[in-house]
């Protein structure tokens, strides 16, 4: 009976381990499962280059295209050749690209890293304001629409597939009528230059980070659940 016993306790903190072990990991790769956008703020006023980035395909499938619809108030979207991809765009009755399609030369396998980028321009009206730039990952077998925009009030972790968004910073002013090229202003000293630039390089997501810790906490948790229960 002893044996029995024992050997129930052992299976109980396997499993808790094993549980714990689990979520750790799960949470961090859900978090990373979406289609981002960097940097996460553009100058107004100024020639912005901005990426879609993602590690994933569509449960498994490799990543054959991404459709991005471009948000009306922007006054200038500019697609960056990539040799990864083929690169199509409609644009409105003004001529400005309402949707650009980047085709994969070869599909992306899932679990791989890939990015697609635009130079973007948006209004000094813009300012303050934050725009979504909806995106649809087409695979090989079906397609993930990151489209999903949080309402006023709603937390945009909340969201299954939430849309990339950018925020509208200050304009941008140069020597040459206030355009900046890549988000970074040409104006000034050289150590001017350095702080602008370092203002405009993207910050580092703490979500991930916060998502991991906690991972980790509930498997410390259930490693001490599974102990005590042991012992018991």
């Amino acid at each position: 009976m002893t044996r029995t016993i024992t050997a129930r306790r052992r299976a109980r903190l396997a499993v808790g381990v094993t549980a714990g072990a689990a979520l750790a990991l799960a949470l961090p790769l859900a978090a990373s499962a979406h289609v981002h956008v960097t940097p996460e703020e553009v100058a107004a006023n100024g020639s912005t280059r901005i990426d879609f980035s993602f590690s994933h395909g569509c449960d498994g499938s490799p990543t054959t295209a991404l459709v991005v619809d471009i948000p009306a108030e922007a006054q200038g979207a500019t697609p960056v050749i990539d040799g990864a991809w083929t690169i199509t765009t409609e644009a409105g009755e003004n001529g400005i690209p309402t949707r650009v399609t980047y085709t994969a030369v070869a599909p992306i396998p899932d679990a791989y890293a890939a990015s697609a980028g635009m130079n973007v321009i948006f209004p000094g009206s813009a300012e303050g304001e934050s725009f979504a730039f909806p995106v649809t990952q087409q695979c090989e077998a079906g397609e993930a629409a990151w489209v999903q925009v949080a309402e006023d009030g709603q937390d945009p972790d909340d969201l299954e597939y939430p849309a990339p968004v950018v925020v509208v910073g200050a304009a941008a002013t140069d020597a040459h009528g206030g355009h900046s090229e890549g988000g970074h202003s040409s104006a000034g000293a050289a150590d001017s230059g350095a702080e602008t630039a370092a203002a405009s390089a993207p910050a580092a997501d703490p979500l991930p980070i916060w998502l991991s810790a906690g991972a980790l906490v509930v498997a410390a948790a259930a490693l001490v659940l599974a102990i005590t229960r042991r012992r018991a």
